[in-house]
């Protein structure tokens, strides 16, 4: 078994052995993401994609706002049928994108905004970051913008069995480097179904250059 199906089988077992209500990552109303988005101005035939968006109701609310070109990255097959199920008819008008983020070959500048809540901060290796990088600046359009929630460095170490990397902004980034400015940072206490704080570090950056992470 390689380690792609080893993620897959991972996050299929999360995905099925619970209801999504119950996962810790969970939430009723994705408001950070969508004020971030929202504040951003762009318009709605923008492309955007979500990554390990699953069964998040963001997917949901970017159409309510009108978007039209936006996109599903999950590894998860079960997530991403929850979601399509959920939305009926409007699902059809979603690109649903089942793969791990680390073999994903995008079509290059597909798309004018990246939003990754909680996938990137479970990549703990120098080569899956980089992995993950090259699949960020392919997918992105020079001037596009990525945004970013990952653990903060006060958060969870591990989540749903994994251990994660924590980060501030400086931090991330880092790991981007210099094609990438910081527009803005803040920081989110998410409460999990069952009451508990997890302290997120919230990013939004602008890709200015073709360079590589």
């Amino acid at each position: 078994m390689t380690i792609t199906d080893e993620r897959r089988q991972h996050w299929q077992q999360v995905w099925t052995g619970k209801p999504a209500e119950q996962t810790s990552w969970f939430q009723p109303e994705p408001a950070m993401s969508l004020q971030l988005i929202d504040g951003l101005g762009l318009r709605k035939d923008a492309g955007l994609v979500d990554i390990g968006g699953g069964a998040s109701l963001l997917v949901d609310r970017l159409l309510e706002r009108g978007w039209r070109h936006v996109a599903v990255l999950d590894i998860s097959e079960a997530a991403m049928t929850q979601a399509a199920e959920r939305l009926g008819p409007l699902g059809d008008e979603v690109t649903w994108i089942e793969s791990d983020i680390l073999d994903w070959r995008p079509v290059s500048g597909l798309f004018d905004v990246w939003h990754d809540r909680a996938v990137f901060h479970f990549l703990t290796r120098d080569e899956d970051r980089q992995a993950y990088c090259r699949a960020l600046t392919t997918a992105l359009v020079p001037g596009g913008i990525a945004i970013f929630a990952t653990f903060a460095p006060d958060g969870p170490d591990k989540c749903s069995g994994l251990p994660v990397q924590r980060y501030d902004a400086p931090a991330l980034s880092a790991i981007l480097g210099n094609g990438f400015q910081l527009l803005d940072t803040r920081r989110e206490e998410h409460l999990t179904p069952g009451g508990r704080p997890q302290a997120f570090t919230w990013c939004v950056f602008r890709r200015n250059q073709d360079d590589r992470c």
